[in-house]
């Protein structure tokens, strides 16, 4: 069975009782043995965004609420959170993403494949037969995507985005779906926040599709 999801933990950061910043985390917590290195991995993560919380965020609420109640304007809470989902169950293999928001636009989203049975985490390598391969699959799928998008009219990228294209590619960026293997650039990368994040899907199974494999 996948690791379950810890019940969610919220805080709220308050000045004088007035709530200024209230942070919401839910993530996996797998409670077999041989997932401990898992659970140990998502509780790390789970503590260094409270302390993100509470370095920098929180400084930048209160100073917010400071400067709306100098000028008599209504305060709103900020919100931020570090959510999961998981994206694929088979045999031994967990796939998911985890995401964090914070107050404005931006997200920031990690990959997270992995092996339940020995607990540790599935390169992007495992799925290619060859080295190095990844990258001019995850190109040129892309780069067809993107292309169909502009025909379209839906896609606002900035002139240079195939050169930023390849900058943003990393073998980390990756999870796995029922419809194939997916990729992720980060928020920004070829474009504005209407982009929200650039994500493409290799299909399992394509004709004539690039030589990787499940097994």
């Amino acid at each position: 069975m996948p690791p379950s999801l810890a019940m969610p933990y919220e805080h709220t950061w308050d000045v004088d009782g007035v709530p200024v910043l209230h942070a919401l985390i839910s993530l996996p917590c797998p409670e077999e043995k041989a997932q401990r290195r898992i659970r140990r991995y998502y509780q790390l993560q789970s503590r260094a965004f409270v302390r993100y919380c509470e370095s920098f965020l929180l400084p930048e609420a209160k100073a917010s609420f400071a400067q709306a109640l100098s000028e008599s304007h209504p305060f709103q809470c900020w919100e931020t959170e570090l959510t999961c989902r998981i994206t694929y169950q088979e045999g031994s293999l967990l796939s998911l993403y985890t995401q964090s928001r914070e107050p404005g636009p931006l997200v920031i989203r990690r990959g997270d494949t992995w092996d339940l049975s020995e607990g540790a985490p599935v390169p992007l390598s495992r799925f290619f037969r060859r080295r190095g391969l990844w990258r001019r699959v995850f190109y040129h799928a892309a780069c067809a995507d993107l292309e169909r998008r502009q025909r379209g009219g839906a896609a606002d990228l900035r002139e240079d985005w195939r050169h930023q294209l390849k900058r943003s590619l990393n073998p980390r960026n990756y999870y796995l779906t029922e419809e194939g293997l997916t990729f992720f650039l980060p928020m920004y990368a070829l474009g504005g926040a209407q982009l929200g994040i650039p994500t493409f899907t290799v299909p399992w199974n394509e004709k004539n599709s690039p030589p990787f494999s499940k097994s």
